[in-house]
């Protein structure tokens, strides 16, 4: 069994044009406080990363944020239990790696989907051993996982590689695969 005690949420800054993004961020939080797992997250109090964060700590949770000083003379920030600021998104990501025993991506834009293809590359290339899931709210992900598997298909993604990425409309499912969680002992290349 894998053990999970900190998570980082990787989720937008804005909140969408859909309610059940921010409701299901917020139920996230409740969700991480509820199983004693920490939120890491990239510190603003807008948005998903807003929503997440106060769903955990209103809820008795444990809260680090990651923030780049850049942003944070631009953003208000929460009361989180934990702040650290950084000097560069790369810095961030970085501590984020370093903190975290697992990643969810929830909806967001480029920043989103640039930190999820950054951790699933470092598991695919072995530099980090750390489940990753799609948290697919009102089905967010579908054309991305459509893609993938088109990459898959032209011979640019293992199926194995696709196949380590959990995607799952539930929270609570995520957190049970995570517990099964099995690290890939495929390499990446192949002729």
């Amino acid at each position: 069994m894998y053990k999970v005690k900190s998570i980082c949420v990787q989720c937008g800054s804005s909140a969408g044009n859909v309610e059940a993004y921010k409701e299901e961020a917020y139920r996230m939080g409740e969700l991480l406080a509820s199983e004693g797992i920490r939120l890491i997250y990239g510190g603003s109090n807008i948005g998903l990363m807003g929503a997440v964060a106060r769903g955990c700590l209103e809820n008795g949770g444990e809260v680090v944020a990651i923030i780049p000083e850049k942003i944070k003379n631009m953003v208000d920030m929460l009361d989180v239990s934990e702040l650290i600021v950084v000097q560069t998104m790369h810095e961030r990501k970085a501590k984020m790696n370093e903190l975290a025993d697992a990643f969810i991506a929830m909806p967001g834009g480029f920043g989103t989907l640039e930190e999820l293809f950054e951790v699933l590359t470092w598991n695919q290339l072995h530099y980090i051993s750390k489940p990753v899931a799609l948290y697919n709210i009102e089905n967010y992900y579908n054309t991305l996982i459509a893609f993938l598997k088109v990459s898959v298909g032209a011979g640019f993604i293992r199926q194995e590689h696709l196949e380590m990425l959990v995607c799952e409309n539930n929270p609570a499912e995520i957190l049970r695969k995570f517990a099964e969680y099995k690290p890939v002992q495929i390499a990446k290349w192949w002729d």
